[in-house]
């Protein structure tokens, strides 16, 4: 799975099933010089998300990367 498919998955489990608004997306979203694993840290630094929301998304990322991973 390219980089941008994974950004899209994140972007829909973060709408879907965190209910995170899309401005509060499209704020980090401006960083794009950053690597893509900083995504949801910079979504809790700016008080975007709760810890509990960040744990969430760590879990659906290793889910995610792992799942990836056994299709190479």
């Amino acid at each position: 799975m390219s980089p941008s498919e994974q950004n899209q998955k994140l972007v829909r489990f973060l709408q879907q099933e965190l209910n995170i608004p899309a401005e509060s997306i499209a704020l980090v979203q401006r960083h794009p010089e950053l690597p893509y694993s900083s995504f949801p840290m910079l979504l809790w630094r700016y008080g975007l998300i709760s810890i509990t929301q960040l744990d969430k998304i760590f879990d659906w990322l290793d889910h995610s990367l792992s799942r990836s991973a056994k299709h190479f």
